[in-house]
């Protein structure tokens, strides 16, 4: 993929992009960046593919500083990026955070949205999970962490995350990279202190108007964003839900092929109108 760059509002805005077709955005979670679709855009074919990065995540870590970076900030920072590099309507997969900024997107922007498919997303109330709430409790301390302890810290997240090992150890020298190239563990408190799940309750009541086709892709094994929530989001949004029976939170990594094929679906349902 290529990575490119743009300024927005004079904010450097930065994805990776592969193919051309359909536009479909991709939006990843914390704490990633657009390498989480590393195995899945491969796959999607047909499709201009792009992996937008979050403000203040992965390379744009250093864009975070002193800005707002919560969710819902977020939705209106990916229109901002849209319409700054012609994308006048677009397919959002997001995943985990990532799915809550395309449910506000397409709650706040449903012109600017041709489809949905979210995996293991944040919705309703939840998120933030216990484990994320604990290390905000203690923020002030957690952001002093050197990175020799802080890494320790995030490689038991992603491992647990995961349930094929192999990738998840591949995943955290995917991921670790961008923490340890800024300032670790005080960009990681400055992302998880934006957390706001009036972010998702504020548009919760109005998924079940959106008009637009939608997909789910659930890992069922997953312990963070429990199946349950993507049942109850699979409903609002009448949409189908593939489970992933024992899948986790890592979806887009430990398995592309099913995450892939949703949006093949989706895409193909698009064109048959």
């Amino acid at each position: 993929m290529e990575t490119k760059t743009v300024e927005v509002d004079g904010l450097r805005m930065r994805w990776e992009e592969k193919g051309e077709g359909q536009p479909v955005v991709f939006i990843h979670g914390i704490p990633t960046c657009p390498r989480l679709w590393r195995h899945v855009i491969p796959k999607v074919s047909s499709a201009r593919c792009l992996a937008w990065e979050m403000v203040g995540y992965g390379g744009s870590i250093p864009e975070g500083k002193e800005r707002d970076i919560s969710v819902g900030k977020q939705a209106d920072y990916l229109i901002a990026w849209m319409e700054a590099v012609g994308l006048e309507k677009a397919v959002l997969v997001g995943h985990d955070l990532g799915g809550g900024v395309a449910q506000i997107a397409a709650v706040r922007h449903p012109e600017r949205v041709a489809g949905l498919v979210l995996m293991n997303s944040i919705c309703y109330d939840s998120w933030p999970i216990p484990q994320v709430k604990m290390l905000r409790a203690g923020g002030s301390l957690v952001e002093k962490l050197p990175n020799g302890v802080f890494h320790r810290i995030f490689s038991m997240f992603i491992r647990m995350s995961h349930d094929r090992p192999s990738v998840g150890r591949e995943s955290l020298r995917e991921h670790w990279g961008p923490y340890a190239a800024a300032d670790g563990a005080a960009a990681f408190v400055r992302q998880i202190r934006s957390l706001d799940v009036q972010d998702t309750l504020a548009v919760s009541d109005r998924l079940s108007q959106l008009d637009l086709p939608a997909r789910l892709v659930w890992g069922a094994a997953d312990a963070f964003q429990k199946i349950g929530y993507g049942y109850r989001l699979a409903h609002d949004l009448k949409a189908p839900l593939d489970r992933i029976e024992d899948g986790k939170h890592f979806v887009p990594e430990d398995h592309p092929e099913e995450v892939a094929e949703s949006i093949r679906k989706l895409l193909h349902q698009i064109v048959r109108g």
